[in-house]
């Protein structure tokens, strides 16, 4: 006998926020092409953060909380490898890639991170994960090597990898660190402001100027702030708390998918090459989050 699944109100507005925070992190790969062509990676880094932090302390704020100082070996751990780490690689990265590999490298999170787990928190891999994440691999070879007789792995690409499992760990870290008796939002407060004070002092180091940049790429570097950090933040932590991990992880599906429609857009249409790759990746990532979307216990966490 068939059935139809009705979709909640409530649950169509989950699955919006979750969709849209997976679109907001895709087009921060489109959106820091034109940042770090005028800024130096560091202070791009630099400046998006103490943009970041800010409003997050604005909000913790106006919330009536305030960044606990009892936590801050958590929030310096995961400020320095979530953060820092993390946006130290990625704009280091987009100097050279293109935003399409760049957001293809970074689809292979979910399998990353699971890999990662297993060796922290002792979470054994599900048999689709293991299956799936040399797939995802090859997906991601394709992708950053190429095709032809000259195959190779840019340096920009490197750093995106760096950046992924910078963000990988991270993703692990948190289950294993974030303060239980603090809230969400003030915890992420105290993490960027470590995090916008690391990339800070690096910038400042490397010779680095804080620079008023052009409308342009002060625009784009303003949405990836607010729109690529904190509504994203936001509206992925209100996603995965409804639908758990399991089938939040399908939604990242739609972060290659934004870059490629964003450069297609701009007149960067994808290559065959990395069109076969992402099709690759994107297979492997579904197939593996697919195991437990049925779960009841994963969608009700």
């Amino acid at each position: 006998m068939a059935t139809h699944q009705y979709i909640a109100p409530y649950q169509f507005k989950t699955y919006f926020l979750t969709a849209m925070a997976a679109i907001f992190w895709g087009a921060n790969f489109n959106l820091a092409k034109p940042v770090v062509a005028e800024m130096g990676p560091y202070i791009a880094g630099a400046s998006r953060y103490i943009l970041a932090a800010a409003i997050m302390l604005l909000i913790t704020r106006f919330r009536g909380e305030s960044v606990s100082m009892r936590h801050i070996r958590a929030y310096a751990t995961l400020g320095l490898v979530g953060v820092f780490g993390f946006n130290l690689f990625f704009f280091l990265g987009m100097q050279t890639t293109s935003a399409v590999n760049g957001a293809l490298i970074m689809a292979l999170n979910p399998l990353l991170t699971a890999i990662i787990a297993f060796f922290i928190l002792k979470d054994r891999p599900s048999n689709r994960q293991l299956f799936a994440f040399p797939i995802g691999i090859i997906g991601v070879a394709i992708v950053v090597l190429g095709a032809g007789a000259h195959i190779r792995m840019s340096l920009g690409d490197i750093y995106i990898l760096l950046a992924n499992v910078s963000w990988a760990f991270y993703n692990v870290l948190v289950r294993k660190l974030m303060p239980k008796d603090v809230s969400g939002i003030a915890s992420t407060a105290g993490i960027m402001t470590v995090g916008a004070i690391a990339l800070t002092a690096i910038a400042l180091l490397n010779g680095e100027r804080f620079i008023l940049p052009s409308v342009h790429a002060g625009s784009a570097l303003l949405i990836m702030t607010i729109c690529g950090g904190v509504l994203s933040y936001l509206f992925w932590n209100a996603g995965i708390a409804k639908l758990g991990p399991a089938k939040a992880a399908i939604f990242l599906n739609l972060v290659p998918i934004t870059s490629i429609v964003i450069a297609a857009f701009e007149g960067v249409p994808p290559n065959q090459v990395q069109m076969i790759g992402a099709i690759i990746v994107i297979a492997a990532v579904t197939f593996s989050a697919s195991a437990k979307v049925n779960s009841l216990s994963e969608i009700n966490k």
